[in-house]
């Protein structure tokens, strides 16, 4: 069974930083593309990054800007999260997927269980 295992999240003050790792469990990844979600208190999961399986082409949400920075060490992948603000409060998801085909939860297959991440005023 295929395993993506989320760790590094955290209570953190507003202004804070935190680290999110995943490390998937099997060898095939290091081949897929790997990113993360979130899912705010009361809303929707949205996409927030993702990385091909070289590190040479990346993908970001929207609402991200240089807050975060998404990185990947073969079948691992970080989430740095910078200058956190209360509205980044969510659980945040691992993801993966043989090829990237877009921002949906949809486009990808493999799902970690999550990691909450809480942004204290």
């Amino acid at each position: 069974q295929v395993q993506l295992v989320e760790s590094g999240g955290g209570l953190v003050q507003a202004g804070g930083s935190l680290k999110l790792s995943c490390e998937a469990s099997e060898f095939k990844f290091w081949g897929y593309i790997m990113g993360w979600f979130r899912q705010p208190p009361g809303k929707e999961r949205e996409f927030v990054a993702a990385i091909d399986w070289s590190g040479g082409s990346t993908y970001y949400g929207d609402f991200v800007g240089s807050q975060f920075i998404i990185s990947r060490d073969k079948a691992k992948v970080f989430l740095q999260m910078n200058k956190l603000k209360p509205e980044d409060t969510a659980v945040y998801y691992c993801v993966g997927n043989m090829n990237y085909s877009g921002t949906s939860p949809e486009s990808f297959e493999f799902w970690g269980q999550g990691t909450q991440v809480t942004v204290s005023t």
